[in-house]
């Protein structure tokens, strides 16, 4: 591999990494919500199982619907620049209750120690999604306040 190639593919890199992460971000949570909304999310059951052991104040069908939304409205969110200091918090509560599950239902997310089950691979992956926000967040314009 040449120099040459090697800062432009650099370059090349650094120009499209926050549009790229913007995008996946969407997609994953956009996707995901949509699913939830459609009744064709496979988590729908350890949402459910979360559900019970926490919430259980308003029926399951409508928290998973409204909970589809919130991560629809997350994906849009981050398509949209300017909009990084309303959909950073709004991740952070996300990945608080889509963690939930790693304390609260053991026995569906570990398999021994440090050991994930499918499901817990799938809560786990989650410090992807925040690797790819920090690199949205870290590209923020910094207003100054007088």
């Amino acid at each position: 591999m040449t120099r040459s190639f090697d800062i432009k593919f650099i370059h090349f890199c650094r120009r499209i990494s926050v549009p790229f992460a913007r995008v996946a971000l969407f997609i994953v949570f956009f996707w995901f919500g949509a699913l939830k909304v459609a009744g064709l999310s496979p988590a729908s059951p350890l949402v459910q199982s979360l559900f019970e052991a926490t919430i259980a104040f308003m029926g399951f069908g409508a928290f998973i619907i409204l909970f589809g939304i919130f991560e629809c409205l997350i994906g849009i969110l981050f398509l949209i620049p300017k909009t990084e200091r309303v959909v950073i918090p709004l991740l952070v509560i996300h990945l608080i209750t889509t963690l939930g599950p790693l304390v609260l239902l053991p026995e569906a997310t570990w398999t021994g120690l440090f050991v994930p089950t499918l499901e817990g691979q799938y809560i786990v992956k989650n410090v992807l999604i925040v690797a790819a926000a920090i690199v949205v967040a870290a590209h923020v314009h910094i207003t100054r306040v007088k």
